[in-house]
């Protein structure tokens, strides 16, 4: 078992050596103490050979019992002893228990054979030390320490929590007995009552230990406690060969505790990880059952029957925007970081990678959200569309309503006119002007085609939007068109019947009939220019308005004409009556070819004059109207020239921050920190540009020429930002997670980022293989050995074949080839030193050396050992172990 010791420093054997040169006139109370000590020392272990000595010097002298002893502590066999009894023979076997000593490291000074075989009891005591020093003290080491200072540490830490104990040394400290009854309490409780110990009984404290040791621990009496009470310094090396019996006693309850404290650590590790897998998955089935409701209702796209409905549709959508989907950006950018930091943590506890359930990837959440983001756009842009619709509808439809009711207006009454027969007991005067006022009738009946025209063509229109009251629409177009053939058929009656009776009679009124021809048009025309004037209208820009206004002003430029035209056909009227007047002709009645009256034309002139003004005001409401969208669309783009630069100028810095390697990683948090409260407080910004974008849309705006950031574009922007400054957040976390976990230095982080940027040619935060390579080399990385090992090392830092490897893929890499972790071969040894070298282990020993609560995981996850030697119950910790690290199902 001695075969893996480091052998022992010359220097620290010449020190311990040069003590003894030192220590020749040996105190008489030291050498009494280290005869004793020392003598029961080596009779603990002749006894296992079935022997024992007497005298230290005298048992010895021989070199049978030395050699013996040695044989027994080191478990090795010496060379054959001369079994003579003559000094040469004596001093042989001396000799070979001196040169096996020496064999391990230990170099002896001024001891020499000669010495122990003449009893010399000063080398005696020497060369036991020395023996004692190498093969029961030389293994103590705590924290790197040499083997004194390891001892008197463990001892330290062992007795710390006791009252009136402080061992600072190997012999005062050790006086009033406390020191050693606390050892025995902090690992054997039940053997002592520490606290019924008194201070003031040192005698009392020894012997209670003394005897509980040789008792219950199988320690000898080495030590008189008269003998160290009584001596104002006690020996050190007697002290310290008694205390070390007490380690190798508690060596292996220390090494249990260590063992389960691996295991304590691995199985916390585990259990977290489970702990976040599972909070990944719930997160990540309430995500997608949202976008899974969500997309059903973006994609009802049956369109409303009225404007109302549709604009509730509209606010509805921009609730969805502004309430319902920001908070669940955020879980979906959480998700993303919780899936990093869980991959990262599993990657530095050398476990293998999570895989969510089927259809729960961090891609299959980005697809469903990408798939959410395409029907939303198409609900949006339908929405906006059907409401365009219904507008046009809506106005067609009151436009539809005006021309039929003008229409019907005029055609009442018009059926049974032409029904009449009063031309049968007409005079000829009478007849004439029936013919006369029939061609009139005619004339303003062609006149009105063109109005019946376009009832029918907007009807049509009406029928091809959809329109969702079109049969009324249809019934009355129906009955118009109907009612305009039935006057068509009726007009040509009258007219065959007329001309069949004008024949007859030849004597016609021309200035009746004059103004009857010209009073008609120019009637038509005022109520085409009524009309004009009351129709209704819609734009959407200014261009269009002034297309409008300038309609107008064209049509006020006709009226002096039309006006010359309202004179002229007044004087036929006044040359009638002139007529009338000058050879005493008696006007009896009204026109017989027509329907108007002078009143009729000069009332229907006043109207006009009147409409022109109100037409003028209501063009000048519009351009008021589209002057205020004008300034909308100017306000939403001056702000929107701002943000969206903005947004692109924070993505780049932010970019930049992440590879700068100015400072150490929590001064980079901190800056990023700043960033994030910095992008946090932008965002009145953008509530106030939704706010425009709002008001914009309820004026019906739905296009600027003054920025080419749309809502959408800022929006989608903003949702990117806010991901990239958490998402490089969480790299920078999980860059200080890796440091700290693997034990790498800020320095170590500096130099492989300043290396990763020198060969980041491109400034975008990745490598090529070929960079990557060379940045390799850079740093002394062996690569001779060709495409193999870059082809292994290139699938561990681009698994997914993408052509780069990123800032964190290269970190990882390096801190994974530099710092160590714990593997499952550790785990299974310190289960194996929990179940006192068997393949198996049972339910009551993980709960003896575990805190209950992993005690338990393990039993619920350790499947049944297979095997004849195992007691019912066994468990295998062997698979259980491989599980941990994924070598095998857990």
């Amino acid at each position: 078992m001695f075969d893996s010791y480091m052998m022992t420093t010359t220097e620290e054997y010449m020190n311990q050596e040069d003590s003894w040169d030192r220590d020749l006139l040996l105190d008489p109370a030291w050498e009494k103490q280290q005869r004793k000590t020392f003598t029961a020392w080596c009779n603990s272990h002749l006894r296992k050979a079935g022997t024992q000595i007497e005298n230290i010097e005298e048992d010895f002298r021989n070199g049978l019992k030395l050699m013996l002893l040695l044989e027994v502590i080191s478990g090795e066999r010496l060379p054959k002893p001369d079994k003579g009894k003559m000094r040469f023979h004596k001093i042989a076997n001396v000799n070979k228990a001196l040169d096996f000593i020496s064999s391990k490291g230990v170099k002896l000074v001024s001891i020499g054979a000669e010495e122990i075989v003449d009893g010399n009891v000063k080398m005696t005591l020497g060369m036991i030390w020395t023996i004692i020093l190498r093969f029961a003290i030389q293994d103590i080491s705590v924290e790197e320490t040499s083997a004194k200072e390891g001892l008197l540490l463990w001892c330290q830490r062992k007795t710390a929590p006791y009252r009136n104990v402080n061992v600072q040394n190997f012999h005062i400290s050790w006086k009033d007995g406390l020191a050693l009854c606390a050892l025995i309490h902090r690992h054997r409780p039940d053997l002592i009552d520490y606290s019924k110990l008194r201070k003031d009984d040192p005698v009392g404290n020894l012997n209670t230990a003394f005897e509980v040791a040789e008792k219950y621990l199988d320690i000898p009496k080495m030590l008189d406690a008269d003998d160290i009470v009584n001596t104002p310094k006690p020996d050190e090396k007697a002290i310290m060969t008694y205390v070390s019996c007490f380690y190798h006693a508690f060596a292996g309850a220390e090494q249990a505790e260590t063992a389960a404290n691996r295991i304590c650590k691995v199985l916390a590790v585990n259990q977290e990880n489970e702990k976040l897998m599972e909070e990944y998955e719930k997160l990540a089935s309430e995500l997608l059952e949202w976008i899974r409701k969500t997309i059903p209702w973006l994609e009802n796209r049956v369109a409303e029957q009225t404007m109302h409905s549709m604009q509730q549709k509209l606010e509805d959508f921009r609730d969805y925007r502004r309430v319902h989907k920001p908070p669940k950006v955020q879980e979906k950018c959480q998700l993303e970081i919780n899936f990093n930091t869980l991959q990262t943590k599993l990657r530095l506890s050398n476990r293998p990678a999570f895989m969510p359930s089927e259809g729960k990837m961090v891609s299959d959440i980005a697809n469903a959200w990408k798939g959410l983001e395409q029907v939303e756009k198409g609900y949006e842009e339908w929405l906006l569309t059907e409401i365009r619709r219904l507008e046009r509808l809506d106005h067609l439809a009151e436009k539809f309503k005006q021309k039929s009711t003008l229409h019907e207006s005029w055609t009442t009454g018009k059926e049974e006119l032409l029904s009449q027969k009063d031309y049968e007991s007409a005079s000829l005067m009478e007849i004439r002007a029936l013919m006369r006022k029939h061609e009139a009738f005619e004339s303003d009946l062609a006149a009105h085609q063109d109005r019946v025209e376009q009832i029918a063509a907007i009807a049509q229109e009406l029928n091809e939007l959809d329109y969702y009251d079109a049969a009324t629409i249809n019934a009355r177009c129906q009955g118009i068109c109907d009612q305009w053939d039935n006057l068509g058929t009726l007009t040509q009656k009258r007219r065959e019947s007329l001309e069949r009776v004008e024949k007859l009679w030849e004597t016609i009124d021309q200035l009746y009939l004059e103004f009857a021809k010209r009073a008609a048009p120019f009637n038509n025309w005022m109520d085409g220019a009524m009309e004009d004037l009351q129709d209704m209208f819609i734009v959407h820009s200014i261009e269009e308005i002034q297309s409008l206004i300038t309609a107008h002003d064209q049509f006020k430029a006709t009226i002096p004409e039309a006006d010359k035209e309202r004179m002229a056909i007044m004087g036929i009227h006044n040359e009638i009556l002139k007529i009338a007047q000058t050879y005493g002709i008696k006007v009896v009645g009204e026109n017989p070819y027509t329907v108007l009256s002078p009143q009729d034309i000069s009332n229907k002139w006043e109207a006009v004059k009147q409409l022109v003004p109100m037409r003028d005001q209501m063009l000048q409401e519009e351009v008021a109207r589209q002057q205020s969208n004008e300034r909308l669309r100017r306000q939403f783009g001056a702000q929107a020239n701002i943000i969206g630069p903005w947004i692109q100028t924070k993505m780049e810095e932010i970019s930049h921050v992440s590879i700068d390697i100015a400072g150490s990683l929590e001064e980079q948090m901190s800056n990023l920190k700043t960033y994030e409260q910095n992008i946090i407080n932008y965002k009145s910004n953008i509530d106030t540009l939704e706010g425009d974008h709002q008001l914009s849309q309820e004026s019906l705006i739905f296009d600027n020429k003054h920025t080419n950031y749309t809502m959408e574009h800022v929006r989608v922007g903003w949702e990117q930002l806010l991901t990239t400054i958490a998402r490089t957040i969480n790299e920078v976390e999980n860059q200080i997670l890796t440091r700290d976990a693997k034990g790498i230095s800020q320095e170590q982080l500096n130099e492989f980022r300043a290396s990763f940027n020198h060969f980041d040619r491109k400034r975008n935060g990745m490598m090529d293989p070929d960079d990557f390579r060379a940045c390799l080399i850079s740093m002394g990385y062996d690569l001779v050995i060709g495409e193999v090992e870059f082809a292994r090392i290139m699938t561990l830092v681009d698994p997914n074949n993408t052509g780069v490897v990123t800032f964190q893929a290269f970190i990882d890499f390096m801190t994974r080839e530099t710092a160590e972790t714990d593997t499952a071969e550790q785990v299974m040894a310190s289960f194996k030193i929990l179940a006192s070298d068997k393949a198996y282990i049972t339910v009551e020993e993980l709960r003896r050396e575990l805190p209950p609560e992993q005690a338990e995981y393990c039993i619920s996850r350790m499947t049944k050992y297979i095997g004849g030697d195992a007691p019912p119950g066994a468990l295998d910790y062997i698979s259980f172990s491989s599980a941990l690290y994924g070598e095998s199902d857990l």
